[in-house]
């Protein structure tokens, strides 16, 4: 069996993303939000997902590539029967009346490079998840789609009558195709549509030139930078796991899940990648998110949230799609959000930490900081010996879990130093009790004969997020050990071909039959962290292979022989990359010309 790849690039302007297949076809769009029904989604099902293709007669060569520092995305067809032409796709994004406008705009700009090739353009969006057929109403340059819960329109300069007729035609100018949500584009399409394109270019790759990113692997990191900010949602600063939903983790699983939400526990990584590459923006606006949250939710924290902060995030099937290559059951919603995981608590608290900690935010945007930080506190109390399900969601286990205590330990650490920020001597002593209870825990998941933690207490299983006590520096990263925790993790969960295990034992669906990627980063820089720095180069280049055409990674990757599973592209599998290669760049600390 060939390497399974995933084929597609994304765009996507922060208030909607899209996934455009190598074959020219919108596999993915879900509209007017990531968690929306798709519009387009021949990801799942080829007959049911609709379809908007600009294919040419007969048999073809394609290549994809993104324009240099942008989430631009080319797709070059070259027809069997001669002639070559380029379909560039984007969401515009740009600045513009003091605003950034980010409209539900998707546009195709078609351009013959060679010769005279013959095109077929397809256009049939859906509704409720392929359920409902939209009706089709024809203008005198535009296509109107109505029975969704808003109009879709095309508007076009090719003639109608061959999109309604899906007849070929010669590409002798360039042609564009405006596709859009609610509002229709009530503008002249060419000189519109080219001054959307350039001033989203510009934008793109000014948003790039501000970022700090190192020279190691640069062009892996800034593909991973681009990815990670079109999954925030702008309008409330959600970032989502990823845009898609029930693409399996591997073939047969039945691990088929919901991955449009916001996980509170990614907080940590997250903020840390964006602060690595000095965006402090999107941190801001993630930032708001988690406050909004902290704020209004009185009693447990969920696992995750809607994009809205929305907490009903009720799971179910739907059983007329055929789903990813056949792989059912296709999930709509997520019930990890009804599971109970208590190092959530910390993450909030330590995402936080910068309002105190990094002087380029100012002392009023640490807003009512009292409240929230005796509230957090109090619900690490609350939760500090509960049993949890875990950073993996198990659905029907319960542990005390060394990683869920980390992160209440870390949690507790950080609120100690907001509490000596703002003198509060009542906070400092709880923070610095709590820290000492949660150590206790960790404490109780060591193994004295092999030298590790496992995953909780009581248990003799090896857990790949153990491998954060190295990181988080609750091991000295120099101590002894640190280093025999970290060699017997990778004695065990290392594959040897570079990837890395979760675990290895059967959880609710069996055991895993593939790894986790953001693993094997976090095993890159628990191996900087201990001063292995080569071992830890030669891991990170080793790693960079499992990306698809466009260096877009997913969220689980088939040892035996690389394929890409999981939900795609995958935020934080690009997130565990950004944090690693830094890692790496600040221990290296070497002048560029060298």
């Amino acid at each position: 069996m060939s390497k399974h790849t995933y084929n597609t690039g994304i765009i996507g302007n922060c208030a909607f993303l899209a996934h455009i297949n190598k074959n020219t076809n919108v596999d993915w769009l879900c509209w007017p939000r990531f968690d929306s029904t798709f519009i387009f989604g021949g990801l799942l099902d080829h007959d049911k997902g609709g379809e908007f293709s600009i294919r040419p007669e007969g048999e073809y060569e394609s290549e994809q590539h993104y324009l240099e520092n942008t989430n631009v995305l080319i797709t070059e067809i070259t027809p069997k029967s001669g002639g070559k032409y380029r379909i560039t796709d984007f969401a515009p994004r740009f600045y513009q009346h003091q605003r950034y406008y980010k409209p539900l705009m998707l546009i195709r700009k078609i351009e013959a490079i060679e010769g005279s090739p013959r095109v077929i353009v397809k256009c049939e969006p859906v509704s409720e998840y392929g359920a409902v057929k939209l009706t089709v109403n024809r203008g005198s340059n535009h296509i109107q789609y109505q029975g969704g819960e808003e109009n879709i329109r095309l508007t076009t300069n090719i003639p109608i009558s061959y999109i309604f007729d899906e007849q070929a035609f010669v590409l002798n100018e360039t042609k564009y195709l405006v596709m859009t949500y609610g509002e229709p584009l009530e503008a002249p399409l060419n000189s519109t549509a080219e001054r959307f394109y350039s001033e989203t270019v510009q934008y793109w790759r000014t948003w790039i030139k501000h970022s700090s990113i190192a020279t190691y692997f640069q062009p892996f990191v800034i593909r991973s930078a681009l990815a990670l900010k079109i999954h925030q949602y702008e309008d409330t600063g959600a970032i989502i796991a990823a845009s898609t939903t029930s693409l399996p983790e591997s073939p047969g699983s039945g691990r088929n899940w919901d991955y449009r939400y916001c996980w509170l526990r990614d907080t940590y990584y997250v903020i840390t990648a964006l602060n690595h590459i000095g965006h402090f923006e999107e941190m801001e606006k993630y930032f708001s998110y988690v406050t909004d949250i902290t704020i209004s939710e009185m009693e447990r924290y969920q696992p995750l949230y809607g994009i809205t902060g929305k907490k009903d995030l009720v799971e179910t099937i739907l059983t007329d799609l055929n789903g990813y290559m056949g792989n059912q059951p296709v999930r709509i919603g997520n019930q990890a959000s009804e599971h109970i995981q208590n190092d959530i608590y910390g993450q909030v608290l330590i995402s936080l930490l910068p309002l105190y900690t990094d002087h380029r935010f100012v002392f009023s945007e640490r807003k009512d900081s009292v409240h929230w930080i005796q509230f957090l506190l109090d619900k690490i109390e609350h939760t500090i010996d509960e049993k949890d399900a875990g950073i993996w969601e198990f659905r029907n286990m319960a542990n005390i879990h060394c990683y869920s205590n980390l992160f209440q330990w870390a949690g507790a650490s950080a609120a100690e130093k907001m509490a000596r920020t703002i003198q509060n001597q009542q906070l400092i002593d709880k923070a610095v009790s709590l820290k000492e209870r949660a150590a206790a825990h960790i404490e109780s998941c060591y193994d004295p004969v092999r030298k590790v933690y496992t995953n909780s207490a009581g248990s003799s299983n090896l857990d790949a997020s153990t491998l954060q006590l190295i990181m988080m520096n609750y091991l000295d990263p120099a101590s002894e050990k640190a280093r025999d925790h970290l060699a017997a993790l990778e004695k065990e969960l290392r594959t040897p071909n570079g990837l890395f295990y979760r675990y290895l034992y059967a959880d609710d669906f069996g055991k895993p039959k593939t790894t986790f990627l953001i693993c094997a980063f976090w095993y890159v820089e628990a191996l900087a962290a201990v001063g292995r720095l080569d071992d830890a180069q030669r891991e990170f280049g080793n790693l960079l292979q499992y990306s698809n055409h466009l260096q877009l990674f997913s969220e689980d990757v088939d040892e035996n022989d690389g394929s890409q599973w999981g939900n795609f592209p995958q935020a934080y599998s690009h997130v565990g990359l950004m944090n690693a290669a830094y890692r790496i760049a600040m221990k290296l600390d070497r002048p560029i010309f060298l």
